[in-house]
């Protein structure tokens, strides 16, 4: 039996000019969509990028019991018939951020079967910070065939400090504590952009948060929520990817629906790299002579680098004037996409957690293979500006988290098609 998977083809060496517009955050629109289980009623979400990740979490909510519709970025959820409090493996295998439902599920019917989660190749993300974070809430939890099981018969208020501020236990506990009986208390929370946006559609619903913004969360659970509508904030990590071509390319880009202030880290170390960038509420243009500096980053949570943009700022300063460190303090081994920059003529040393990248005059196109979301993504932008042609195969990845980049990028000047390759015979 032939099998066939989509592949890029670009052939780099022109410089990026033009207008693009930035999709809705996949970060942000997933855990607002796990919100609508808390509370019966119809939720319309506008600016919703079309992804595999959104899609299937419509599917998830679905298999709930949800109705979900899409159409042209924006999804219309009705969560009054939900009766079931499963969330299966073959859907959440497929993605990490569906162990969401976990928190709304048990809120709403005393009881969550969640398969433990799956999602991107690289590296352990333990679910421990939301099992412990639950269980100081009153659940009882237990691990049973691959399935977190959860039962409650109403959550109560607790004090629960973070060892680390993790985005992901904080969104979970966040939903879990805003119908739980009392006061809540979440201390050294994330305060990622996406979570300010989760906040605020939870009090869109009814609930009772304070220090939205800050890393210390005091929420008042209240009995009973309400059905809200939600514009989703733009993709800050979609942001500096193209901001990183426009540079990467020599080119001058404006990218319209993106927030600057989210962006502020990303921003600074492209200035000091050589980039010109000016902002205005929802825009920001990009001009690069192809100078580019190097410049060390070291990852960090919000308002820090961002681990997201680690692969494609190494993509970056592969073409610098010098030699660059980067220091990926969130996942130590998130570097997959080492290997097959140095396909491409990168010279990279990887220690541990830390990167060594020497620039070079010139990247060459290369077959080249994705293994997770943000390192599809490093390879397109160094696929933009290496000599000749590079085929980037298994882009099911960068089908997760940037909506038509091919497309987007094609509007900007690139070079840049999507192919099939057959890969069984």
């Amino acid at each position: 039996m032939d099998v066939f998977m989509d592949k890029l083809v670009v052939t780099g060496g022109t410089p990026l000019n033009g207008t693009a517009k930035i999709s809705g955050s996949k970060n942000a629109v997933l855990p607002i969509m796990t919100a609508s289980l808390l509370a019966p009623g119809r939720y319309t979400l506008t600016n919703v990028p079309d992804l595999r990740d959104v899609r299937t979490m419509g599917k998830l909510l679905e298999s709930i019991g949800a109705t979900t519709r899409y159409t042209q970025n924006q999804i219309r959820i009705e969560v009054n018939g939900c009766r079931n409090h499963e969330a299966p493996y073959n859907l959440v295998k497929t993605m990490r951020a569906s162990i969401y439902v976990l928190g709304p599920l048990l809120a709403r019917f005393g009881e969550a079967r969640v398969s433990l989660p799956g999602g991107c190749a690289w590296g352990p993300r333990p679910v421990n910070l939301h099992i412990d974070g639950l269980k100081r809430m009153g659940a009882s939890i237990d691990i049973v065939e691959g399935y977190i099981v959860a039962r409650s018969r109403r959550l109560h208020g607790a004090r629960i400090p973070f060892d680390v501020p993790s985005v992901g236990a904080t969104a979970q506990l966040l939903m879990a504590a805003v119908t739980a009986r009392g006061s809540t208390v979440l201390e050294n929370a994330a305060r990622e952009p996406e979570i300010t946006s989760l906040a605020q559609f939870l009090v869109s619903m009814g609930a009772r948060i304070a220090g939205i913004g800050t890393d210390h969360l005091n929420i008042e659970g209240v009995d009973s929520l309400s059905a809200a509508d939600a514009v989703i904030i733009p993709d800050r990590i979609e942001t500096g990817t193209f901001l990183i071509a426009g540079h990467l390319t020599g080119g001058k880009i404006r990218l319209e629906n993106a927030q600057p202030e989210h962006n502020t880290a990303v921003l600074d170390k492209l200035e000091q790299s050589g980039a010109r960038i000016s902002t205005g509420d929802d825009w920001i243009e990009l001009q690069s002579d192809h100078k580019i500096r190097p410049v060390n980053i070291t990852t960090a949570v919000f308002p820090g680098f961002p681990t997201d943009m680690q692969a494609q700022w190494m993509a970056l300063m592969t073409m610098a004037r010098g030699t660059s460190l980067i220091t990926d303090a969130i996942f130590i081994d998130r570097f997959t996409h080492v290997a097959e920059l140095q396909r491409m003529g990168a010279e990279i040393i990887l220690d541990h957690n830390t990167a060594v990248i020497k620039g070079v005059r010139q990247l060459t196109g290369a077959p080249v293979m994705s293994t997770d979301l943000r390192a599809s993504a490093s390879l397109i932008l160094a696929a933009l500006v290496a000599r000749g042609k590079t085929d980037i195969s298994r882009v099911y990845h960068i089908d997760r988290g940037y909506e038509r980049i091919e497309e987007k990028l094609k509007q900007l000047g690139a070079d840049i098609r999507r192919d099939v390759e057959k890969l069984i015979t």
